[in-house]
């Protein structure tokens, strides 16, 4: 009878210890899902005969003079650690400045280089105010349980919204504006991620830019690359695959459009499916 009840208490442990881990891969990969577009008819108004442009010259001038173009990585890097204190001040000071603009009384143009230089600022405030990190991912400060990351916590107002991250991205951006050239513009701030741009968008240069952006990360082995008659692609291609054509074809329908040489000839033919990876890393200087 002991033998018995030993085995039965064996086999109830194994099970429980079965379905804790089972909750808990069906939990993290809820949590590590990217959210699909979901628009928040908050922000579709504006105004096409609006000349007003926002004064970005405070973020132009914090990239200038800490972002990295030259790494020998490829990889442009921040140099966080070297923020001075009334540089931090700086950026603070122009975060709270955007959240007071009445955006929707802007024309679509400059809407869009606002949210973008919005995200970008907001995510190097995020990381200088929890540095040193090794990773964004590192920053837990989300609501749930299960959260990885900073994107879900509600760090700004706005007309007198809260707004996170992801809305900008997700609420935002993606069901807004229907470019998916935005996602080689917001940056997460790490390695696998599109660069971050030297200078900051405005109403004049975002196209430029967000044609630059692509161009260099699908040329750059981030984005795409071939290995062993493999090809490899950033996993942005498979978390928001829905904006680049919602299948394997179509995203390689949308690199054929701007890589080039080897890379190119190779996507013509190419027919084994895709693999995906993605370096977390922050993208320091150190």
């Amino acid at each position: 009878m002991t033998g018995s009840i030993l085995l039965q208490k064996r086999y109830l442990d194994s099970r429980l210890l079965l379905a804790v881990f089972f909750s808990t891969v069906f939990c993290v990969s809820l949590a590590a899902a990217a959210p699909a577009p979901d628009l928040w008819p908050r922000w579709q108004k504006h105004d096409s005969d609006s000349t007003t442009n926002i004064n970005h010259t405070p973020w132009d001038n914090l990239l200038k003079k800490y972002l990295v173009t030259d790494h020998p990585s490829g990889i442009n890097r921040f140099r966080y650690g070297d923020v001075s204190a009334e540089d931090r001040k700086n950026l603070t000071e122009y975060l709270d400045h955007l959240q007071q603009v009445g955006v929707s009384s802007l024309n679509s143009k400059e809407q869009l280089a606002y949210w973008i230089n919005l995200y970008n600022a907001l995510t190097v405030q995020v990381i200088l105010n929890h540095y040193p990190v090794k990773s964004i991912m590192d920053i837990d400060i989300s609501p749930g349980f299960f959260s990885n990351g900073p994107w879900d916590a509600k760090l700004l107002t706005i007309k007198g919204e809260k707004v996170s991250l992801n809305d900008i991205e997700h609420r935002i951006l993606r069901p807004i504006f229907k470019d998916n050239r935005i996602h080689y513009a917001v940056n997460c701030a790490s390695l696998g991620c599109p660069d971050l741009q030297p200078v900051a968008y405005t109403a004049a240069n975002t196209e430029k830019l967000l044609e630059a952006g692509a161009r260099a990360y699908i040329n750059s082995p981030r984005g795409a690359r071939m290995e062993k008659g493999r090809l490899y692609v950033s996993s942005i291609y498979k978390w928001f695959r829905v904006d680049f054509g919602g299948s394997e074809d179509g995203v390689i329908k949308h690199l054929l459009q701007y890589a080039e040489d080897d890379l190119a000839e190779s996507l013509r033919t190419y027919d084994k499916g895709l693999r995906d990876d993605y370096d977390w890393s922050l993208n320091d200087l150190r």
